[in-house]
């Protein structure tokens, strides 16, 4: 029986490793406030957008702030793919593109993943301290996205549309 070459193995991922960081995702580098973002369409107090551009939109808008170590693969591959997730759940910057009743329901959504701890995820809040959210700031966020989904009347000829 042959013996496994570890020490070719060990070379071959060195080399690969060495590889890919001449490859970089494209990266979320685009304006996080366009025309279609939350604020044009939803009232929002400076309390509450403080709030969600320390905490939410690196992952929840079109523009990231991106860490240093971003630069180092395979982690710039790994927090691309979370940022796009982000933006696919919710995007602040494309708010106004979605349907009425996708609008509320975001808001509401909003709210949940607040009360619950849900968000900012705990793995973000780990590494950037400065997005972990108070109770104060949790209840002001959450009160917030309350008040705006209650103020979204979906006609009852959508409330069985698809959002």
């Amino acid at each position: 029986m042959k013996r496994i070459p570890f020490k070719k193995i060990g070379y071959g991922l060195i080399a690969i490793l060495i590889i890919i960081q001449f490859i970089h995702p494209t990266g979320n580098i685009g304006n996080a406030k366009t025309e279609n973002d939350i604020t044009h369409l939803t009232a929002v107090p400076d309390s509450v957008m403080n709030i969600l551009e320390t905490s939410c939109y690196d992952c929840h808008s079109n523009h990231t702030e991106y860490p240093w170590y971003s630069n180092i693969q395979p982690i710039g591959f790994y927090l691309d793919k979370h940022v796009n997730d982000g933006k696919r759940h919710l995007n602040f910057s494309e708010y106004n593109n979605y349907k009425i009743k996708r609008k509320k329901h975001k808001l509401e959504e909003i709210a949940e993943e607040v009360q619950e701890h849900d968000m900012p995820m705990w793995e973000y809040t780990l590494i950037h301290s400065k997005t972990k959210l108070s109770e104060e700031q949790m209840n002001i966020l959450i009160n917030w996205s309350k008040n705006e989904a209650a103020k979204i009347t979906v006609p009852d000829s959508l409330k069985n549309e698809k959002r």
